[in-house]
């Protein structure tokens, strides 16, 4: 049977591995997360730079935000901060993603200057890079040219991955146009 640990002793570690990766510490990592279905635009599963990757955090109440596009999530206060929150899966063109327990903000835009944050299915936690394989030609789709999508790699349980360029993604005008 596998070992629990309570929610603030993950988190915790999974902070403290944020920061040992940020710093270069051990082996290249890269934050892992679920938006979507496989048959959008990079799949399922996204990898993100841990530089631009910024914070993961419980989904607040979000407020919406009238004469938006449908996947615009609305407004969200993060320690007072407000952050426009855009459904991952459904900017991509698929189904919204569903609001439960493992639903995600990710904070990208702090970085660049942008206080924007991604709604995503669930976190899935640091996937080693080392570890990670290129995925073959047949596995990318040809339609799949945007500037923000990145390389496609393999794990050792065969799940394709595609790396998410949150600089191309934030500068991307069809992400930055939320008026209807």
């Amino acid at each position: 049977m596998a070992k629990r640990i309570s929610l603030r002793e993950f988190q915790q570690s999974l902070s403290e591995r944020l920061i040992s990766a940020r710093r270069g510490e051990g082996e290249q990592a890269l934050l892992g997360i679920e938006s979507g279905a496989d048959d959008l635009p990079g799949g399922s599963h996204w990898l993100i730079d841990l530089g631009d990757s910024g914070e993961v955090a419980p989904l607040p109440q979000l407020t919406p935000a009238p004469l938006t596009k449908s996947w615009f999530a609305g407004i969200a206060n993060i320690r007072g901060v407000l952050y426009s929150v855009v459904d991952f899966a459904a900017w991509r063109g698929g189904a919204p993603t569903p609001i439960n327990a493992q639903s995600r903000l990710l904070l990208v835009g702090a970085r660049h200057g942008i206080n924007t944050a991604l709604l995503v299915r669930r976190a899935l936690g640091l996937r080693p890079q080392l570890q990670m394989r290129a995925a073959s030609a047949a596995r990318v789709g040809a339609s799949e040219t945007a500037p923000w999508l990145g390389g496609r790699f393999t794990d050792a349980q065969d799940i394709t991955w595609t790396q998410l360029r949150i600089p191309a993604l934030l500068a991307d005008p069809n992400y930055l146009d939320i008026a209807l």
